[in-house]
């Protein structure tokens, strides 16, 4: 079990939804602090309007010129009562000459009334600079990251703490069903060989081939078993798979299974179609769709396996005529099972999920409660070939 990635996933979930909560509290802190830079550029802007005023208060009128003030981060002009600029480094038109401070998207303008005929016959003082609250947002992202940072490492921290109990009990969990299964293949392999050593030297028994056919649904079990087990350390091998040997070998075997349901597996399967997959893989997915269309199905009823070929495109189909699905987006769900009394441990078809997707195989499935059920595969090209 990947104990780890839960820990991860939960501190994850955790930090978003703890982050999330406290985008409010930021966006009202994010209003107070440009509320707060307005009013301070405000002062700014008063300070050089209040400066402007006194260079021109100590001008001498007698003087031939006026050396008016530049600064590099404030523009500022003359302006009349018709609004009309007398002199002014304001490269943009003032769309308002109320008096007092104003905010025109990224500018902010103090307008001050001047006396009339005072200063070279101005009316208005305007004053401008750029409004940059990038240091504003800044300083909110490196919060809120730091926030971010701080409450995933607690969190996993927490979790796995929380959770070291619960990893060694399914540590221990995880051996015991490795045991366990190691212990039943023994005997299963004893069984099947007996039954395989009597049949040849007595008659058929039909209390053994039950025997038998019951020894291969176990046997399937303990294929799925052992592959989730084993998932994360198996090896992919890609070998040339004959489809159409293949799939009557394993038909042939789970015949015997069928015939305890009093069930016929008819096949229509096209010849020299060869995949290129790993055959343990191919196996749980055929394998199962096999045991679970037995599992479903209604007594004295068949089951259909087709193999063909349309468009261009490898399709392989397993139809039964039995209870159907109820929930098609919940069957792939690891234990899921929708009928508790046909027994099994719902692993299986989340182990054909993980495998089809992982080789892009795309699954369509058709289903009519009491009537039956179809999967239908579809292969990629890159990975059929007919010989």
């Amino acid at each position: 079990m990947k104990d780890d990635g839960y820990g991860v996933k939960y501190a994850y979930i955790y930090t978003v939804l703890i982050t999330t909560i406290l985008l409010v509290p930021l966006f009202l802190y994010m209003l107070h602090m440009k509320n707060l830079y307005d009013i301070e550029n405000e002062l700014h802007l008063k300070n050089k309007s209040y400066l402007i005023v006194q260079i021109m208060q100590g001008h001498n009128q007698n003087d031939d010129y006026f050396e008016y003030p530049r600064f590099n981060t404030f523009k500022s002009g003359l302006y009349d009562f018709l609004k009309k600029p007398i002199f002014t480094l304001i490269d943009t038109p003032i769309a308002n000459f109320t008096e007092g401070y104003h905010i025109d998207e990224n500018d902010a303008y103090l307008i001050t009334k001047l006396p009339e005929a005072k200063y070279f016959n101005a009316k208005y003082l305007v004053i401008k600079n750029k409004l940059s609250y990038s240091e504003i947002y800044e300083k909110l992202m490196f919060i809120l990251l730091s926030i971010a940072i701080l409450v995933f490492g607690l969190s996993l921290l927490f979790l796995n703490s929380f959770a070291k109990p619960f990893k060694q009990v399914n540590k221990k969990l995880d051996n015991f069903i490795k045991d366990s299964i190691h212990e039943i293949n023994t005997p299963l392999s004893i069984i099947n060989v007996n039954i395989d050593l009597y049949n040849r030297k007595y008659e058929d028994n039909k209390y053994l081939q039950r025997m038998k056919a019951a020894t291969k649904v176990l046997s399937n079990i303990y294929n799925d078993m052992d592959y989730l087990i084993k998932y994360d350390k198996l090896e992919t091998k890609i070998e040339s798979i004959n489809m159409t040997d293949f799939l009557q070998e394993r038909i042939d075997y789970f015949s015997e299974v069928a015939r305890m349901k009093d069930l016929k597996i008819i096949s229509n399967i096209q010849k020299n179609i060869y995949l290129n997959m790993d055959i343990k893989q191919f196996q749980r997915v055929v394998d199962n769709n096999i045991s679970n269309a037995i599992k479903y199905s209604y007594e004295q009823s068949i089951i259909e396996v087709d193999l063909y070929i349309k468009d261009d495109i490898c399709y392989l189909s397993f139809k039964d005529h039995g209870i159907g699905i109820d929930d098609i987006d919940k069957i792939f769900n690891r234990y899921y099972r929708e009928d508790n009394q046909t027994g099994g441990f719902g692993i299986g078809l989340n182990i054909v999920k993980s495998i089809i997707d992982k080789v892009g195989i795309k699954i369509k499935i058709n289903s009519i409660s009491k009537k039956g059920s179809s999967f239908i595969y579809e292969f990629p090209k890159e990975i059929v070939s007919i010989h």
